[in-house]
């Protein structure tokens, strides 16, 4: 990942019309994670890059937005954050954030490139506040050179079920939930043949 995160990618890695949902998602969900205090919500956005796919009108709903990720010069483009923190994350798996700093922790489309996937989202439930809520955006792309080796030997909704799976086994999540939300869903079994194709994967803290 060193390596490969050396020079900054200003680019999206998925198709503009999957892009477009996960924002309209966001704009959707955000308002809804006021903390108990009444606060506008805290969100942590994980591997991210020069931007984050959160709305134009993010800062009026949310508080305090970090982004942490691997290339310095592309989270300094991010202008969707307040602040970023540089990080690999398969080489340390810790987030460096005290227990309950967020509302909300978001990460699109990279979960299938972190090695320690179970350690993260045990963090992830650390920094969230009670009640705060993970959510995972998965789509039908990747760079097959980064991904672990069990996201390439299976399909879109065993993805789904696997990244389910990491909440359920941390034993620090409600029941995860997941929906589609990209546009035209389009099926051949456990394969979507939508070239938009975006899924949700979300769970709620359990403390």
């Amino acid at each position: 990942d060193g390596y490969f995160y050396q020079e900054p990618r200003f680019c999206y890695h998925v198709d503009d019309r999957a892009v477009a949902a996960l924002t309209d998602y966001y704009a959707a969900e955000f308002p809804k994670m006021c903390g108990a205090d009444g606060e506008k919500p805290a969100v942590l956005d994980l591997c991210a890059s020069h931007v984050s796919h959160f709305p134009k009108d993010v800062a009026e709903y949310t508080g305090k937005r970090v982004a942490l990720g691997m290339n310095k010069k592309e989270l300094e483009q991010n202008t969707q954050v307040d602040e970023f923190v540089v990080k690999d994350l398969n080489e340390d798996p810790t987030l460096p954030f005290p227990d309950n700093s967020f509302d909300v922790v978001t990460n699109a489309v990279s979960i299938d490139y972190l090695s320690r996937p179970l350690e993260i989202c045990k963090e992830v439930a650390r920094v969230l506040k009670p009640g705060g809520t993970a959510m995972f955006a998965l789509s039908n792309r990747c760079f097959p050179t980064k991904a672990v080796g069990i996201w390439l030997k299976t399909n879109d909704l065993e993805h789904v079920f696997m990244v389910g799976g990491y909440f359920h086994y941390t034993g620090m999540f409600k029941p995860p939930t997941a929906a589609e939300v990209g546009p035209n869903p389009s099926w051949s079994g456990g394969q979507s043949q939508n070239i938009a194709y975006l899924s949700v994967v979300r769970a709620t803290v359990d403390k």
